[in-house]
């Protein structure tokens, strides 16, 4: 069996768990109801770091949304995950690469450019089935 290519972003025993970035691509975010070349953007964040795309992350208003998930180092700092909306500008991907490429949440300090872009992740309400 052929071996596989290494991903340069995958943990190895020097390099722990990077910080990981979620990309939402359905029904609003990556379409053409929301301008921007989404592709260019889910293409630019890869070159930074994994990126993993969900079909929907329930903030159509808030389209295009982002998620920056912490690295391995973040979260033992305390960091959770950072939500962003509205991200339909190059510069703001330009701010968010950055800032992943510096170590993200509970590594590196966000852009206050970012602040701007900051969104409540979505609450969903569970039902207890007896």
């Amino acid at each position: 069996m052929p071996e596989r290519p290494a991903d340069k972003n995958a943990p190895t025993p020097d390099r722990a768990v990077p910080c990981r970035v979620v990309v939402c691509r359905d029904c609003c975010c990556g379409t053409a109801k929301v301008r921007g070349d989404h592709a260019a953007q889910t293409a630019r964040l890869r070159e930074i770091a994994p990126v993993r795309t969900s079909e929907c992350l329930d903030l159509c208003e808030q389209a295009n949304v982002i998620v920056v998930q912490p690295s391995a180092v973040g979260r033992a700092a305390g960091a959770r995950p950072v939500w962003l909306g509205l991200v339909n500008d190059p510069d703001a991907t330009e701010d968010i690469a950055d800032w992943v490429r510096a170590g993200g949440p509970g590594v590196a300090d966000r852009p206050g450019i970012l602040d701007l872009y900051l969104i409540d992740p979505p609450r969903r309400v569970g039902t207890a089935i007896s």
